[in-house]
């Protein structure tokens, strides 16, 4: 099949920056059509960007665009966005399912209100737009729901301290292994994708080691390019998989990932939920819990 996103229309949620835009940046690219659903809707110090700022690039890129305010935890915003974006782009082709919180303290530190934000945006909001995103997929050609969570590894190192945020995050990914195997029968693609190192985002920055932390990532263009080998994949037959961003690039033929290094001159740092690194110039590092 061809490897291009031309007139395919995507939703990702939380593509007003970092990595939902790099991943409709490079599908605008091709030519899709891209739904960007956030709450950003004004500009904020240490969160730059906004739904309409990604819309205007996504246009600059070669992309129709679509700038739609939406909180993923109200089940009324997220049909608006769904119905709105396939009245004007005539369906939805792929369901990115970006948006997430992050919160690492542990059981003692943790407020009750952040703990449950993390599980309505990360677990709840992946299955409700997968949910209300269904009707659509299930009529278009090649259809993908690719969500951004990890590998599902039941180490007790990834649920301590931070038990609050892998149990939110976690719960994407099971809404990837439950998806795949209740959709195949509409031969609609489920997959996860997560990054083999830090990548440079305002929450690295703002959360996890501020400037230190950035320098020791990967820009988010690596994990777009690795999303675009999977977003044009053959659905029936790609599915119920977690991938890595550097072993799908290694499958696409690209091994030399130094030109996705914020700062080529240190390694990065090895994410979350990974026990080793897969690329050359990838060390754990003191910023995992």
């Amino acid at each position: 099949m061809a490897r291009s996103l031309a007139g395919k229309t995507l939703l990702i949620t939380g593509a007003s920056r970092g990595i939902g835009l790099a991943i409709g940046l490079r599908a605008a690219r091709d030519g899709a059509n891209v739904a960007i659903v956030a709450k950003s809707i004004t500009e904020r110090p240490k969160l730059p960007g906004t739904i309409y700022t990604a819309a205007a690039a996504i246009e600059a890129a070669g992309g129709r665009a679509l700038a739609l305010p939406c909180d993923i935890r109200f089940e009324a915003q997220v049909e608006e966005a769904i119905d709105k974006t396939a009245a004007i782009f005539g369906g939805v082709d792929i369901l990115v399912n970006n948006a997430s919180a992050i919160d690492l303290r542990g059981v003692e530190e943790i407020d009750m209100k952040r703990y449950d934000l993390m599980h309505q945006i990360n677990a709840r909001g992946t299955f409700l737009c997968s949910k209300l995103a269904l009707p659509h997929l299930k009529t278009a050609g090649n259809p993908h729901i690719l969500n951004l969570s990890p590998p599902l590894d039941l180490s007790p190192e990834w649920f301590s301290p931070n038990l609050a945020y892998t149990t939110a995050k976690y719960g994407m990914s099971f809404v990837t292994l439950g998806l795949a195997r209740e959709l195949a029968q509409f031969g609609v693609g489920v997959n996860s994708l997560w990054p083999e190192t830090a990548i440079a985002t305002a929450a690295v920055g703002n959360l996890l080691g501020g400037e230190v932390a950035l320098r020791h990532s990967r820009k988010p263009d690596i994990v777009a390019e690795a999303a675009h080998a999977i977003l044009t994949r053959e659905a029936r037959s790609c599915t119920g998989n977690f991938f890595i961003d550097a072993n799908v690039l290694a499958e696409e033929g690209e091994r030399d990932l130094a030109k996705y290094a914020v700062d080529p001159n240190v390694d990065a740092i090895l994410d979350f939920f990974l026990d080793a690194p897969i690329s050359p110039g990838v060390q754990k590092s003191s910023f995992r819990p």
